[in-house]
């Protein structure tokens, strides 16, 4: 799940609260189709929930995190894969993959183009990259109100943490670095939160950009302003709804 180091997260509440994360990744999986006796690098790999589907499939997986607390707890639960603490923006590897898996993950990463360097020197001549983000509108309706809270308890510079590019944006990103690009896909998900307090959890666990800057009252009266500006438009039956939209796509090293 993260990437670049300057995010601190807690494993419990991401595994107890947003396994959405992985659930919903698993159709990623079935797009990779990873086979025995295949190398395959899942590039923010969380806690492991992915990295250890697609090894079920008889490859060998690499999961790396540059949070150590994720890897901490991914190796707890998977001690049969290795899984290392590394930033996407720098990472190397000691021979090139037939595959790179990303889900959730290359939102946070910026620049972009550190990550897709790097992805690129992490595969083979003809090996895939099988990726899926946030892509361009995605929380729409949630960074609207992040901000708006921001600006009104006095912090006008915050800026999001995300990178939510266009089809067209990626792909030219990828292609620059002599990725052929297969297949592209942007397409809304709204996805459900657990739990009555689901908001307040999502935001808690990845907006600490924002929130840790302010006092606990403040943010208890931010979290309480977020979901009164957000409960018409996201809370629909009891539940709550990220509104969500993903960027899918496919592509090959071409040299």
């Amino acid at each position: 799940m993260a990437t670049t180091p300057a995010t601190t997260w807690d494993p419990n509440l991401y595994d107890s609260n947003h396994s959405f994360v992985w659930k919903m990744g698993s159709g990623l999986v079935e797009l990779l189709a990873p086979k025995t006796g295949e190398r395959i690098l899942d590039l923010g790999c969380g806690t492991g929930h992915l990295t250890a589907q697609i090894a079920e499939s008889g490859a060998s997986v690499l999961g790396l995190d540059s949070s150590s607390e994720m890897i901490g707890q991914a190796r707890a639960a998977n001690p049969g894969i290795r899984f290392d603490v590394a930033d996407a923006r720098t990472f190397a590897v000691e021979k090139p993959f037939d595959a790179v898996f990303s889900n959730a993950v290359l939102h946070w990463v910026k620049p972009p183009e550190q990550a897709v360097a790097r992805i690129h020197a992490a595969l083979r001549p003809g090996g895939r990259l099988v990726v899926e983000f946030g892509g361009r509108g995605n929380t729409r309706r949630m960074v609207a109100a992040l901000l708006q809270q921001a600006h009104a308890l006095g912090h006008p510079d915050y800026a999001i943490p995300w990178y939510y590019p266009s089809i067209a944006e990626y792909s030219q990103l990828l292609e620059q670095q002599g990725l052929e690009v297969l297949r592209a896909e942007l397409y809304d998900r709204p996805t459900p939160l657990e739990g009555e307090e689901g908001l307040r959890k999502w935001f808690t666990m990845f907006c600490g950009s924002l929130l840790d800057r302010l006092t606990s009252s403040q943010r208890q009266q931010c979290l309480a302003a977020l979901e009164t500006e957000l409960r018409p438009t996201l809370y629909r039956d009891g539940v709550w709804f990220a509104d969500y939209r993903r960027l899918r796509l496919v592509a090959v090293r071409t040299n």
